[in-house]
């Protein structure tokens, strides 16, 4: 298992050296400038404005400071929210996003592994089809088509939610968290079930499982002790990837429900144009997947032994 840890710790390191490269000339290759993007300043203080945040520089110049100021955890100062840096920016806006994804997350993996394992204890039945539709449904419909949806049925017509996910002085709310936790865990939610439906159905056709069931223990103690933990290990995989996708949806339902997070940040940067805000998200980001990918990787040695002894 340390193996395993140390080798996934030395992949991450260049991955997040490509992202950060990748983001950095992404951003600067985009036209425009962040001091002329609202008002028409005269060139002398566009320039000085260029030289104070080393924006003159060359290209590779200003990669290799960035380079190395986040190499001492510095993600640099916001160029549109003045007097405010990048990392206090993040640190305003992630607790939001984190109760957003992990409320999200717990919903998807709750609801989908019930579906799929009710769906597989009768494959081809009317709850089988049923499910199997919803869990299609919720693939098709992307989570920005969704979110107004639920808006319109649960804020506008029926009044039984706020609209908005933030409270009068900004924080973010129980019921508030209702339609945008729910409208970020329907794609995960069909991902989840889905594979725990195929995953359930190859394991309850194992030749343990049959045993099982000629020493006549009851279905439910061969679906929960015996079938569902190999079950749960292309589930325990997908939660890489899956928590990939909540993050990146999570910035746009943040901004789509008014949530303090950092989709707001992110969003906002991107409209202005602020570089040094842009990369920390993109980078925080990052680190967040290589810290939820190594994760999984830990869970599924704990579900499969044979992992451990890589």
């Amino acid at each position: 298992m340390l193996r395993l840890i140390r080798h996934r710790l030395l992949v991450a390191v260049p991955t997040l050296l490509v992202l950060v490269v990748l983001a950095f000339v992404l951003m600067r290759l985009a036209p425009g400038s962040p001091f002329s993007s609202e008002r028409n300043l005269p060139p002398s203080v566009e320039e000085n404005l260029n030289a104070r945040y080393g924006l003159d520089d060359s290209l590779g110049e200003q990669l290799l400071r960035y380079l190395g100021n986040l190499a001492r955890g510095d993600f640099g100062p916001s160029l549109y929210y003045s007097d405010h840096d990048v990392a206090d920016l993040i640190r305003e806006g992630f607790p939001t996003s984190l109760r957003l994804g992990l409320a999200a997350m717990i919903l998807a993996l709750g609801a989908g592994v019930t579906a799929g394992i009710a769906a597989a204890r009768r494959p081809g039945g009317m709850l089988d089809h049923l499910l199997m539709g919803v869990a299609i449904a919720g693939i098709s419909v992307p989570n920005f088509v969704v979110a107004p949806l639920l808006i319109l049925v649960f804020a506008v017509w029926l009044g039984w939610l706020p609209a908005s996910g933030a409270g009068p002085d900004a924080s973010l709310t129980a019921a508030g968290m209702v339609l945008p936790v729910v409208a970020l865990a329907l794609p995960q939610f069909a991902y989840v079930a889905r594979l725990t439906r195929a995953s359930m159905l190859e394991v309850l056709d194992s030749s343990y499982i049959l045993a099982a069931r000629a020493k006549g223990l009851p279905e439910r103690t061969i679906l929960l002790r015996h079938g569902l933990r190999p079950a749960l290990l292309p589930v325990v995989s997908y939660l890489g990837p899956a928590t990939a996708a909540v993050i990146t949806g999570s910035v746009v339902i943040e901004e789509i429900f008014g949530l303090p997070g950092l989709g707001r940040y992110f969003v906002q940067a991107a409209l202005n144009r602020d570089y040094f805000l842009v990369l920390g998200v993109v980078v925080f980001y990052g680190l967040l997947v290589v810290i939820a990918n190594l994760l999984v990787d830990l869970c599924y040695g704990l579900l499969d032994p044979r992992v451990q002894r890589q």
